[in-house]
């Protein structure tokens, strides 16, 4: 009886049965909870992905301005740090190294601006003297038989593609302009940057470690330290040896009749120091195309001391000068400005060299060495990696 009486109760009428197929086919098929979830994620990561990269365009300026001032300050703070040392104030310390800086940057470009300029006006005054020397070397060397009336006769054609080109190049002076004007405002933000970053440095610091733990404050301070110490004696040994450089090719230059020794010296010392593997050849072309317009021989005779000079620093000077600091490796130096190059441009280039330094020194800190085993393979070691593999 019990059991019929529960069969009853639990049996659903068919009435009630056909109900609910009508109600479920009225309010049609549902999609499944995650399908949901899935195109709500969808779409707002779109959202974030468009807000995201809409900001980053606005702020992205900003954030090389800011990266390139961390960078300076790292450089300039080693300095900063000696003259506090000695009793300066932080503030004024680093406003002297800061001015002592744009002093050397200005008359850098100050004396490669009065030499371009004077060369460009001597080229102009003297071009049909350059092209009828160039247009007879050319037949004396390759037994060519131009005339050099027809070539000066092409280049001063209003409607040749010489004179096109300089009148296109007229037109963007006002596109120049802007830029130079841009130029100024980011290095006026950049100067200000540096200043904050390294004299109220400490106050960083000291606020950035009150919210760590106090292994990581050491760690923090550790990093940090190595950081100033390697991105301000790698971009001081080259400096350095930009001054050598500059002095020896200053010698070579004046000896030699070069035009604007001076000028080009410090154009070869810089750009060779800081542009990895093909600086020299790049610096070289200055002044080799301003001497050749005077003697091809003489200009023969600049390019072979500048090679023959970068291969005597490369053995015997860059190994003394940055014993105290640190060797960049070629490929790693290159590759690290290829890089740069290619995601900040020339800024990127310049920057990424000391943080391919910082990178390495970092990672030669951090973990443990062992000794190195006997293999063919491994040749043989000098004394500096023995010792260092020792500890």
């Amino acid at each position: 009886m019990l059991s019929r009486g529960l069969t009853k109760i639990l049996t659903v009428p068919d009435d009630v049965s056909e109900l609910a197929e009508v109600e479920d086919s009225g309010r049609g098929w549902l999609p499944p909870r995650w399908v949901v979830v899935a195109v709500f994620l969808f779409w707002l990561g779109s959202v974030v992905t468009d807000v995201v990269v809409l900001t980053w365009g606005r702020v992205s300026d900003l954030v090389l301005l800011l990266v390139l001032s961390l960078f300076f300050s790292l450089a300039i703070e080693p300095g900063t740090n000696r003259l506090t040392r000695r009793g300066w104030r932080r503030g004024r310390a680093t406003l002297l190294i800061i001015f002592g800086v744009l002093i050397a940057i200005g008359a850098f470009l100050g004396a490669m601006g009065t030499l371009i300029g004077t060369q460009i006006a001597d080229l102009l005054s003297n071009l049909e003297v350059y092209i009828s020397d160039t247009v007879e070397r050319l037949n004396n060397w390759f037994g060519t038989s131009i005339d050099p009336a027809q070539v000066i006769d092409q280049f001063n054609d209003p409607n040749g593609a010489v004179q096109n080109f300089i009148s296109a190049q007229r037109g963007d002076a006002l596109r120049l302009t802007g830029r130079a004007l841009n130029g100024l405002f980011a290095t006026f933000s950049i100067v200000l940057f540096t200043f904050y970053f390294v004299a109220d440095g400490p106050r960083m610091r000291r606020s950035i470690c009150s919210r760590l733990r106090p292994s990581s404050q050491h760690r923090v301070l550790r990093i940090w330290e190595l950081a100033i110490d390697k991105t301000g004696g790698y971009l001081y040994s080259r400096l350095l040896l930009s001054a050598v450089s500059a002095i020896f090719h200053g010698i070579v230059f004046a000896s030699a009749g070069v035009r604007s020794p001076i000028a080009l010296a410090l154009w070869v010392g810089l750009i060779s120091q800081f542009l990895p593997v093909i600086g020299t050849y790049f610096a070289a072309v200055l002044p080799v195309v301003i001497t050749f317009l005077d003697s091809p021989i003489r200009a023969l005779i600049v390019f072979a001391i500048i090679i023959v000079y970068q291969q005597f620093e490369n053995y015997l000077i860059s190994p003394k000068v940055t014993a105290r600091t640190m060797e960049l490796h070629p490929a790693i130096a290159f590759g690290a400005a290829l890089a740069g190059l290619s995601i900040l441009g020339p800024s990127g280039a310049l920057l990424a060299l000391p943080v391919a330094a910082m990178g390495q020194a970092i990672a030669s800190e951090t973990g443990r060495r062992h000794s190195i085993v006997d293999s063919d393979l491994l040749g043989e070691g000098s004394p500096e990696d023995e010792a260092e593999d020792k500890n």
